[in-house]
């Protein structure tokens, strides 16, 4: 073999990033952070499912001891989605920075680096930041061919339904100029029937947030139909209400109206705020302008599948940049609490009211928290789903 010419350009970290095994990411990672910045300890830390720890990814599958996704230097990072540096106890000569690892909006947790304490200036800390953006995108495309870091980021078994469910979501969050999205899934290892999905291009999002009746296999196969069902012909470039059609089909073909998913489409115009909409049952949709909160009263159709060849018509209504849309599944807004209360009726207002300043993905999060202390246990009677949606829309130099 030839000498390497010493002018050839040096491979960048995200290329190396790129050529690495699907297994080997961290282990890649760390190689590079210790030539290149003098890292003395690299840590992946993953988000689990239902966003209460992170799992530090040790030797994969398998993980060291989680730390709290909300408090603690790591916590900080990953909520605020900013660096965080940490002078550790009795270690004046060693800085910790956390990055965050998220992917368009998607959050999978925080990266750890350890370096000597001259090292952690602000331009190493910027690229570090760049880094750990790259380490998420490979993250995300190695969990195509690789179950190591879905394993990782559990706490406890998943149930089969609940698998099904976490493979059919999109993520946990997406942003772009015009919208950030953060949602949030309870009870996130045993979840059947509940779904968020959306699907954006240049000039619209489109969102939907689907509940199939029943609960366990028997949702989650439901819901399964119904999402596929709704993606097949949103793929096939027909508008919202052909959209809903075609999926009640699909669930009367199978079910012959025994069962049945309620779903919400919305369809956001991104040029001009203009929202179309199909209320297909039970999710209920809120919006906070300014400090007013506010359900938007949609005409209540009939769910999906309930009956055969049902028409669907969409209804319009308008987004201001600065408002913020919630959709919640039923059991949100009807879950009830030992003395009968419905969460619906005051205490999510509370919460939408409490989290104004909070990111989509907090306050979507707070949410089901609420929801949790409300019902007064963890294990709740029923699949919960928030998605939060904050609008900024375009500047068209109006």
């Amino acid at each position: 073999m030839g000498a390497v010419n010493a002018s050839e350009p040096v491979p960048s970290a995200e290329s190396l990033l790129r050529a690495a095994a699907p297994h080997e990411l961290v282990a890649t990672a760390r190689r590079l952070l210790s030539d290149r910045v003098g890292a003395e300890e690299v840590t992946l830390l993953l988000a689990d499912y239902a966003l209460s720890v992170l799992q530090p990814v040790t030797h994969l599958p398998y993980t060291g001891d989680p730390v709290a996704a909300h408090d603690g230097p790591a916590g900080r990072a990953f909520i605020s989605q900013t660096p965080v540096v940490e002078v550790p106890d009795g270690s004046a000569h060693a800085h910790v920075v956390h990055l965050p690892l998220t992917v368009r909006g998607d959050r999978l947790g925080v990266l750890s680096v350890r370096l000597s304490s001259g090292a952690s200036d602000p331009a190493t800390v910027l690229r570090l930041t760049d880094f750990a953006t790259a380490l998420a995108h490979e993250v995300t495309t190695a969990g195509r061919d690789t179950d190591l870091y879905l394993q990782a980021r559990r706490t406890r078994r998943l149930t089969l339904a609940a698998e099904m469910q976490w493979q059919l979501l999109p993520g946990r969050g997406c942003a772009r100029q015009e919208y950030v999205i953060g949602a949030h899934l309870e009870p996130a290892y045993t979840v059947g029937g509940d779904n968020f999905d959306w699907s954006t291009d240049a000039d619209h999002l489109t969102l939907t947030v689907t509940d199939g009746m029943g609960q366990g296999i028997d949702a989650s196969l439901l819901t399964s139909l119904a999402v596929g069902a709704l993606r097949n012909a949103r793929r096939a470039g027909i508008g919202l209400a052909d959209q809903a059609c075609l999926a009640d089909q699909a669930l009367f073909a199978q079910y012959g109206g025994k069962s049945y998913a309620s779903t919400l489409l919305l369809r956001f115009d991104l040029d001009t705020g203009v929202v179309r909409a199909v209320d297909a049952g039970s999710p209920q949709l809120y919006r906070q302008r300014d400090d007013t909160v506010e359900r938007i009263e949609l005409e209540a159709q009939l769910p999906l599948g309930m009956f055969e060849e049902t028409l669907y018509e969409e209804q319009t209504f308008h987004v201001q940049p600065g408002d913020r849309l919630i959709v919640v599944s039923s059991g949100v807004h009807g879950a009830r609490a030992a003395d009968g209360g419905s969460f619906g009726q005051r205490a999510l207002r509370q919460t939408l009211s409490a989290t104004r300043r909070e990111s989509p993905h907090e306050a979507a999060r707070a949410v089901v928290s609420g929801l949790i202390e409300h019902f007064g246990s963890r294990e709740l009677a029923a699949d919960a789903a928030v998605v939060c949606l904050d609008w900024s829309g375009r500047n068209n130099g109006a």
